[in-house]
């Protein structure tokens, strides 16, 4: 952690009329009630989180909500309960509860938990209110902002979902001191993917600064976090229910996502996948012409340097990654449209990909020929 004396902290403000919000990031933000009990407008409140998150932050949160009629819902830790059945679980929940169409859901944990959380509130009565409280860095700095929210069939990630955005995002980073090693990388992937996509600057920040986020450093975390997630809030300001530019924040998914699905949601975290995905993704660029070996270099000296995957783990079959692609919900009129870059910071979306090409890359990648 760093010894500075200050705590950094950064208000970032997603802009988008009405349904604008705040995204705070701190440390101590779960106990500073006052600010966050303001975006609850109800007397209703469901926190869902997990068995992992709960035990640690769900009393600190408690006290926050003290004098309000609430409850909360836990699932079982990991991607592969980011299900239907849980979403109607957290619904009966809602109504035991007896939430009125004021109420608010409270999402405390990461990806997985502000998923089905924010499903879970646009459901109900046709969309509630909801707060994020991520707790991994990974959604602190990707799936807490922006309104995505969505659940897992068994044929792919994320293939039934809304937009539905937060009042307001509390991004306690004193919730990552608790984070796991692998976990806290995963959500390295991310950052590292909004800098890879538009921010060549930011992108050899974070190369001269890979050592010290490696380390958790608490003011090169802070700003980390801080530059991705005003990033993110303005591509969604501009593109909120992804017709175009926001289509680029998926660099590296749909290959990514065709890992996870592949490895049943236990091989690899979702930033492990997306790091992958991302290099994946420079390589076929590479492959059609459009960058330079340079840039696909530098995408993997970088990932190697924060200690996340660049490899594909042995024993997946790219026949089968291919088809998980066709599922992508980018896709259009049966052909494969991929986000790839002509070199950092030119990410762009691409229509018709050659899937012999796709297939190449994948078979080099999966060590056949």
């Amino acid at each position: 952690m760093s010894t500075s004396t200050t705590t950094p902290s950064e208000t970032i403000h997603v802009t988008l009329g009405e349904r604008s919000y705040p995204v705070w990031i701190g440390r101590g933000l779960l106990d500073d009630h006052a600010r966050w009990r303001a975006a609850l407008r109800g007397k209703h409140a469901l926190v869902i989180s997990n068995h992992t998150v709960a035990p640690l932050y769900l009393e600190r949160v408690a006290r926050g909500l003290d004098g309000l009629h609430w409850s909360s819902f836990l699932l079982d830790d990991g991607e592969a309960h980011k299900s239907f059945a849980n979403v109607g679980l957290a619904l009966d929940a809602l109504s035991t509860l007896g939430a009125t169409r004021d109420a608010c859901v409270v999402a405390l944990g990461g990806g997985v938990v502000g998923d089905l959380a924010g499903f879970t509130a646009a459901c109900w009565m046709r969309g509630i209110d909801f707060i994020q409280m991520p707790t991994t860095l990974l959604s602190m700095v990707d799936s807490s902002v922006g309104g995505k929210t969505g659940v897992n069939l068994p044929a792919g990630k994320n293939l039934v979902g809304a937009f539905h955005q937060p009042r307001a995002v509390v991004a306690d980073i004193g919730t990552l001191d608790s984070l796991p090693v692998r976990e806290y990388r995963a959500g390295l992937a991310e950052v590292i993917k909004g800098a890879a996509i538009g921010d060549e600057t930011f992108f050899a920040w974070l190369e001269q600064h890979a050592d010290a986020l490696a380390a958790r450093d608490e003011n090169a975390l802070v700003q980390a976090i801080a530059t991705k997630v005003r990033y993110k809030a303005g591509v969604v300001a501009r593109d909120e229910t992804e017709q175009g530019e926001r289509a680029l924040l998926n660099f590296g998914h749909t290959f990514g996502h065709a890992l996870e699905t592949a490895g049943h949601y236990t091989t690899l975290l979702h930033g492990e996948g997306v790091a992958v995905g991302m290099l994946l993704a420079a390589r076929l660029s590479e492959r059609l012409g459009m960058s330079a070996q340079a840039d696909t270099l530098r995408l993997e000296r970088l990932l190697l340097a924060v200690g996340l995957p660049t490899e594909v783990p042995s024993g997946f079959d790219p026949e089968q990654l291919l088809a998980l692609m066709r599922l992508d919900k980018k896709n259009t009129a049966g052909t494969l449209r991929l986000i790839l870059w002509r070199g950092i910071g030119r990410a762009e979306i691409v229509s018709g990909v050659n899937e012999a090409e796709v297939l190449a890359v994948l078979r080099e990648a999966c060590h056949q020929r």
